[in-house]
C-alpha cells in the first residue's frame, strides 16, 4: 500500500462522512479537480485502502437478531481445512486468527439460542476443532468506525499543501 498523504486522508474522511459521494461532490468538498479525485480513488482502490464497497446490512433485517462471538480452539495443522469448512456456514459473518490461547474468533449471527446451539455444533463437528467457547453479545456499544483514527493520522501529518496534489493527478 502506498503511503497516504494528507489529501488522501481528507478524501477518505469525506467518504466516511458521506459514502455515496460522487467524484464531483468530493472534488467540490475538498477543493480539488474531478480528475484528481478520480485518480486518487483509483490509486487508493489499487492499494487496497478500501475494505469493501458494499453496504453493511443489518442482520436483524434478515431475521438474525442475536450476535455471538465463538472462540474456537483447534489443531493448528488443520487450520486451512477448518477455515474452508467455516466459510461454508452462512451465519459466520467474520473470523479472525488469534494469538494466545484462542485460535480463531468467529462472529456469528443467529435467530435465537437454538440456532446458536446448532451453529456451535456445526463448528464443533469440523474435524480438528477441539472445543469452542461462546459469548452472546448483549449490544454493540462502539460500532465499526475509522473516522477518529483518520482524524488523528491527518492531524499528525500536518496541514495539506499544493505539493500533496501530484501534477499527474491534475492531468
Amino acid at each position: 500500500m502506498h503511503s497516504l498523504d494528507r489529501v488522501d486522508l481528507q478524501l477518505l474522511r469525506a467518504l466516511c462522512v458521506e459514502p455515496r459521494s460522487t467524484f464531483v461532490a468530493l472534488a467540490q468538498r475538498l477543493g480539488l479537480s474531478r480528475n484528481t479525485v478520480q485518480a486518487r480513488m483509483a490509486r487508493l482502490e489499487e492499494s487496497n485502502a478500501f475494505l469493501a464497497f458494499d453496504r453493511r446490512i443489518n442482520p436483524i433485517a434478515l431475521g438474525h437478531p442475536l450476535t455471538a462471538f465463538i472462540q474456537v480452539h483447534l489443531q493448528q495443522k488443520r487450520l486451512s481445512q477448518i477455515v474452508a469448512e467455516l466459510n461454508q456456514i452462512p451465519e459466520i459473518v467474520q473470523a479472525h486468527g488469534m494469538s494466545g490461547s484462542t485460535d480463531l474468533l468467529v462472529l456469528v449471527v443467529c435467530t435465537d439460542a437454538d440456532d446458536l446451539f446448532r451453529i456451535d455444533g456445526t463448528i464443533l463437528a469440523c474435524e480438528g476443532v477441539d472445543r469452542t467457547e461462546t459469548s452472546l453479545a448483549m449490544g454493540e456499544l462502539i460500532p465499526y468506525r475509522i473516522t477518529p483514527l483518520l482524524d488523528r493520522v491527518t492531524r499528525e501529518r500536518g496541514p495539506a499543501n499544493r505539493a500533496d496534489v501530484d501534477i499527474d493527478d491534475e492531468a
